[in-house]
């Protein structure tokens, strides 16, 4: 399966950093305190807080005035740095890279479709720094798509008044059973490169 969904716990790890950024210089901010400014629950920002200082983003200090404060000047963060650690590769088809696939017959150019996203899905979140998302200064690549008219338009409508249907997002979805409890189609598994294997967990050793 196809996907490029940036997680809850994403967002929530991009909002720290930015809110650590804003307080460059003012001292440490205390994981209560980013919580109450992003209204991010405190347990799970925690979690991610620990995650985002064993991958040397941010650092933290103990005493009465401790908190956390980023480990490396926000310049040289980008969105893409704090993504990967809490959801892995940024783009994958099933739990492969799209380099790892190998297709064949008519599909032989499918695997050059799914890097070229990759690629796209990079110049976006490996240009933007988190300085300048705290800035309010975002670099000609996102300037250029979001101005577009048609990139705040969905592609997809749902019919509030119809169930969510095969493959449509929505509640339920494509993985919930249909009626009558049957489950739907197995999705089939991307045929890979020789060699190739499963990305390591979440966390890989080399970028995707």
């Amino acid at each position: 399966m196809w996907e490029m969904r940036v997680s809850v716990r994403a967002d929530y790890a991009v909002r720290a950093v930015i809110e650590l950024a804003a307080a460059e210089g003012l001292g440490p901010l205390s994981a209560e305190r980013i919580s109450e400014l992003q209204q991010i629950p405190l347990k799970f920002l925690q979690n991610i807080l620990a995650e985002l200082k064993q991958d040397g983003i941010v650092t933290s200090q103990r005493g009465p005035c401790g908190g956390f404060v980023l480990a490396r000047d926000p310049s040289l963060i980008t969105l893409g740095d704090i993504i990967r650690v809490t959801d892995g590769p940024l783009a994958r088809v099933g739990d492969y890279r799209p380099d790892q696939l190998d297709y064949s017959g008519h599909t032989a150019a499918l695997r050059d479709v799914w890097v070229a996203v990759r690629a796209y899905i990079r110049d976006v979140l490996d240009e933007v720094s988190v300085a300048q998302v705290c800035r309010g200064e975002l670099p000609p690549v996102v300037t250029r798509q979001s101005g577009r008219s048609d990139a705040w338009m969905p592609r997809i409508k749902l019919d509030p008044k119809q169930g969510p249907k095969l493959g449509v997002p929505g509640r339920g979805g494509r993985h919930t059973a249909v009626r009558g409890g049957a489950p739907g189609p197995a999705l089939a598994r991307a045929p890979l490169a020789s060699g190739a294997g499963p990305t390591s967990a979440w966390r890989p050793e080399t970028s995707d």
